[in-house]
């Protein structure tokens, strides 16, 4: 969950939620998010989903209902599409794709979180990364999707038919692996594949070198970036980040995979330099849910395990 109003709240992974909320939850009390009104939008036909253009031929299909705001990316070459993410599998993404375009789409997760897999069982051709970690997840998970629907989760009405006590990431297949440095083909455009462990070890961002956009997956964000959990390596973490800092020059636009779907490439190379204050003790954390810290460096974020005492 990557709102920062939401992380402030302890986990609760009860299994029911409501389909109309009855009290609006702290988290989605600011939406709509400016930085939308400057970006196009693009008419779908489910309420679940808004979509936007931030760059041409780009579609960012964001999910403003549930507490992750998850943003999955559409990318569409002459030939076919690339759709990065498929979001919480709690609406249709592949009717939202199938309106967006008429080209067959190819499947590739940032990594394997439940909020980034949740409409892959819908596809025919699922790219992965060879990791055990990945393998597990494509079998689908339960009470992590449970989590995504616990009171206070849920901003207005679920879809209808959704069954919020049925709810869990279905299994999905991976067609083929995929590898640092490989480029995926879409005619006319290329998407080469940059890997950056350590919020996951499958965790891979995108660069779009002619057109200057990188794709970030939840390597950043604009909220708190989640390094807490047991997978996270903060080691491969910071030779990541550092990696797609270097890249910055080549880059006009950062797209991440929560909240807002634009930011400055400038923002790569602060996220190194938060990074490395924080493992340098030098910001004081602030205590989050158990075991949880917040650590802020200016706009940038980072919600870690708590240290030892």
């Amino acid at each position: 969950m990557r709102n920062y109003a939401f992380v402030l709240l302890p986990f609760v992974f009860a299994a029911a939620a409501l389909s109309a909320q009855t009290s609006i939850p702290e988290w989605c009390r600011p939406l709509p998010r400016p930085e939308y009104k400057a970006l196009e939008r693009i008419s779908v036909s489910d309420p679940w989903f808004e979509v936007y253009k931030p760059a041409k031929d780009v579609f960012a299909i964001y999910e403003p209902h549930q507490s992750e705001e998850v943003i999955s990316y559409l990318i569409t070459g002459s030939n076919r599409a690339l759709l990065f993410d498929t979001g919480m599998g709690i609406s249709d993404i592949k009717k939202v794709t199938a309106e967006l375009t008429k080209l067959p789409v190819v499947v590739l997760n940032s990594h394997t979180h439940d909020d980034h897999v949740g409409g892959n069982w819908q596809f025919d051709t699922i790219y992965g990364v060879d990791t055990a970690f990945t393998q597990s997840n494509a079998r689908g998970s339960r009470d992590d999707a449970q989590s995504e629907v616990a009171p206070g989760e849920i901003c207005g009405d679920l879809p209808k038919g959704f069954n919020p006590k049925d709810y869990s990431t279905r299994p999905w297949k991976i067609t083929a692996y995929v590898h640092d440095g490989e480029r995926i083909d879409l005619g006319g455009r290329a998407i080469e594949i940059i890997a950056t462990p350590g919020h996951t070890p499958d965790a891979v961002s995108l660069i779009d070198r002619a057109n200057g956009l990188l794709f970030t997956g939840d390597t950043y964000y604009p909220a708190p970036i989640w390094l807490f959990r047991p997978e996270t390596d903060l080691d491969a973490y910071a030779a990541s980040i550092r990696r797609l800092a270097v890249l910055a020059p080549e880059v006009k636009i950062v797209l991440g995979a929560h909240n807002i779907p634009v930011a400055s490439p400038s923002v790569l190379g602060h996220l190194v330099t938060a990074f490395d204050e924080v493992r340098a003790g030098k910001v004081q954390p602030t205590p989050e849910s158990p075991g949880r810290a917040l650590y802020r460096v200016g706009e940038i974020s980072f919600l870690m395990r708590a240290p030892k005492r």
